[in-house]
């Protein structure tokens, strides 16, 4: 498998995101369908497994630590905080972002007990609280580093400014944002700030939540539980129109030789040597799949004929809810 870094880690080019296994698009699987997805991963040559205390409130962690304990000394693991499941008074949890130090230690302490590790190798701040100033949160973070409890710092979903505020207090490693041909957001001007400063930057949801797979069912289909029912794009009336773009992807994936899912993953691949995109899928036969990403070759003509077809210009809808957009800190293009 091609590799890549991450500050001073090399890991496997395409990492896998653990959300799905514990969280987000309804129903999880069993335990047991999660441990057999993240033992493929290892023995396929995944080194990169990105987990966070909020997917299944702890669940996904847990998952995640007793699976790898076994492999954890070949892998970077990487875990989330400020943003997590907090047992209000009515004993229901509910998600919370919380980007004080005394949040941050509590969230960081319970994520080692439940990855059953020391040190994480890459912890990000998961959102920035706007309610405490980046610094602050950072500078927490960076106490952790100090205190041999995390490796490297990284953060989620924010903008250049603040990316360059927090780099000001401690080097930041990795800078995590949705990144797909119908996300483009990091293109304004994230991008260019991690090249800029040495920031890996991590895709999520680099297949549009399985949108470029060709493989999201009927939306009217979709578990009351799956996040995909608040997100615009997938509004009945946008993603009818999203789906028109579908017919000219897939005749470009024949032409490439690959998948729907792959050439999506080999486009990020080919954009910049410091991208390494983390798909999550809930399938062994789908992680091979994604994996075999790697090993496509698109030529400079697809590429030029491939952006133009799917880009914020030709997708409908936003890719969050207004509330979600406002707990987020990154760009938006005119007009969204």
């Amino acid at each position: 498998m091609q590799q890549r870094t991450i500050g001073t880690f090399t890991v496997s080019a395409i990492g896998l995101g653990c959300m799905n296994l514990s969280h987000a698009y309804g129903t999880p699987p069993s335990a047991e369908q999660g441990e057999r997805v993240l033992l493929e991963a290892v023995q396929a040559g995944v080194t990169l497994f990105d987990t966070a205390a909020l997917y299944g409130f702890g669940g996904n962690e847990t998952l995640v630590g007793r699976v790898l304990k076994p492999h954890r000394n070949n892998l970077m693991l990487c875990s989330k905080g400020g943003l997590a499941g907090v047992t209000g008074d009515d004993g229901v949890v509910r998600r919370a972002i919380d980007g004080r130090p005394e949040a941050l230690r509590r969230n960081l302490e319970d994520s080692l007990r439940r990855l059953q590790t020391d040190v994480i190798d890459l912890y990000y701040l998961h959102r920035w609280d706007k309610k405490v100033p980046v610094e602050d949160s950072v500078g927490a973070l960076a106490d952790f580093v100090r205190a041999g409890k995390i490796r490297a710092i990284g953060l989620s979903e924010v903008s250049a400014a603040t990316i360059r505020k927090a780099h000001a207090v401690h080097p930041v490693t990795a800078v995590q944002t949705e990144y797909s041909l119908w996300t483009r957001n990091p293109e304004i001007a994230v991008l260019d700030a991690c090249k800029e400063l040495g920031i890996t930057f991590v895709a999520f949801s680099p297949v549009a939540r399985g949108f470029l797979c060709d493989a999201v069912p009927d939306v009217a289909a979709f578990d009351a539980k799956d996040i995909r029912k608040s997100m615009p794009r997938f509004d009945p009336a946008n993603y009818a129109e999203n789906l028109k773009l579908l017919p000219g992807y897939r005749e470009l994936a024949r032409e490439a030789g690959c998948t729907p899912a792959q050439l999506a993953l080999a486009w990020l691949l080919h954009k910049r040597d410091d991208i390494v995109p983390i798909p999550g899928t809930t399938s062994v036969s789908h992680l091979r799949e994604n994996l075999g990403a790697g090993d496509v070759r698109l030529s400079p003509d697809l590429l030029q004929r491939l952006e133009p077809h799917i880009n914020q210009r030709t997708v409908h809808g936003n890719r969050y809810s207004l509330q979600s957009r406002g707990e987020v800190d990154t760009e938006e293009f005119p007009g969204d």
